[in-house]
């Protein structure tokens, strides 16, 4: 058959197949009978093979009862379904019940499938090829929540305790999603086989979907410090490193294999799916680190040091190119020294911009902290007036200031360094 011949027979055979198409005499009046008005009994609609089409088209929403005069269960179920269609119709639900007959509409319940009764079928939008089965219970408020929940919005905004728990109390299932922005957030769901095939599922499942943006940065340009910024030496390309830019995290793939589009997706996915652990920056650690009154702490060294429970730790964290921690280094220093035959107190410093911690993240500069003796892994801020007598009396009080202390110094955002530093800050990556 040729390929201009079979646009053709396509065409015959819908102009067969079709109910309006039309062979070479006219139906008669008794082979299209027309539309009828459909019948209804206790608010169900009564339909049959005449009339099912046309409930398709004007109801959207359409639970059908396929139901047998003789059945005790469908006894049963006949005024539990009466009740959910009044409860629907008093709620103003888009959704409409009817029933048929299987045994008097047998070409019905053959095309259908019914091979028991009841059985509840779902039609949305007027698609008479893939109903929905009913799945609910067979009582009147089981078939209106069942109902509710294809028609209904799927998700309701709490805006206090009173009404999370009359959501709570009316189900027996509830999920509730928690926020903070969720005013800025899109919701979906689905219940359709074949998106939880092509999204890889099988059981229920909540998925976070979030936007990756591409930046490709060329290591033979003048780009040292987004290298810094990201712990790496141009040799190391190509390579790829991926950031969280809400929590700055930073990932790097483990297998350090070749950079292919398979690998690029690969490496997003298990960042996304959690199946890839941060790294940290972390400089190397000096060989003389603990030699002078301050010592030097680095990302690799500072769990040990600063939550030895031995030891009372304060701890500077700074930037080379600040002039506030530049201002502050002599009482620093000095400090340092004044306590430097005391065997539990520490005094150190970190360089924030060439380390990053598991414990906390570093906005501004200088950030004191002090971490006291003992379990727990204490950590206080210290937010005082930055000179030896002022440090001392904090040290001396265990850590906490008297009352009569002047108010903060204010210290340098993070993001300013001076204009002649090769170091960028975190916030303009």
């Amino acid at each position: 058959m040729s390929r201009q011949l079979l646009p053709v027979l396509l065409l015959l055979l819908l102009r067969a197949s079709c109910p309006w198409g039309q062979e070479q005499g006219a139906r008669s009046p008794s082979e299209e009978p027309p539309e009828e008005e459909i019948p209804k009994e206790d608010g169900i609609l009564v339909l049959s093979r005449h009339t099912l089409g046309l409930a398709l088209r004007e109801h959207p929403a359409l639970l059908v009862e396929f139901y047998a005069p003789w059945c005790g269960h469908c006894q049963a179920l006949a005024p539990e379904y009466s009740k959910a269609a009044a409860v629907l119709a008093a709620e103003s639900m888009v959704v409409t019940l009817a029933k048929v007959d299987g045994p008097a509409q047998r070409e019905l319940a053959e095309e259908f499938g019914v091979t028991e009764y009841p059985t509840l079928k779902f039609f949305r939008n007027g698609n008479r090829t893939h109903p929905e089965e009913y799945t609910g219970p067979r009582d009147a408020e089981g078939i209106a929540e069942w109902l509710r929940r294809r028609v209904g919005p799927s998700a309701m905004r709490l805006e206090d305790e009173a009404a999370a728990q009359a959501l709570i109390g009316g189900r027996d299932l509830v999920v509730i999603g928690f926020f903070q922005d969720a005013l800025d957030m899109t919701f979906g769901l689905t219940d359709r086989p074949r998106l939880f095939q092509q999204f890889g599922l099988t059981k229920d499942t909540v998925v976070l979907f979030k936007k990756v943006l591409f930046v490709v940065v060329d290591v033979a340009a003048d780009n040292e410090h987004v290298l810094q910024y990201f712990g790496l030496k141009a040799e190391a390309a190509p390579t790829l490193r991926l950031v969280n830019l809400e929590t700055t995290k930073k990932y790097a793939p483990v297998d350090g294999g070749p950079v292919t589009a398979a690998s690029i997706t690969a490496f997003c996915h298990a960042v996304l799916n959690g199946q890839v652990k941060p790294y940290l920056l972390s400089q190397e650690i000096p060989p003389d680190w603990d030699q002078r009154p301050v010592k030097t702490l680095v990302g690799k060294n500072f769990e040990q040091v600063a939550f030895d429970e031995t030891k009372n730790v304060f701890v500077k964290f700074y930037a080379p190119w600040c002039t506030h921690c530049k201002e502050m280094a002599p009482a620093w220093e000095a400090l340092a020294e004044k306590y430097q035959d005391h065997e539990d107190i520490i005094i150190a410093e970190l360089d924030a911009t060439a380390n990053e911690l598991d414990a906390f993240a570093v906005h501004g500069f200088p950030t004191l902290k002090y971490f006291p003796a003992g379990p727990g892994r204490k950590v206080i801020e210290y937010k005082s007036t930055r000179d030896l007598e002022t440090f001392s009396k904090f040290l001396d009080n265990g850590g906490v200031l008297p009352t009569e202390e002047p108010p903060e110094e204010p210290a340098a955002p993070f993001p300013e360094p001076p204009a002649n530093s090769t170091m960028g800050s975190k916030e303009e990556l």
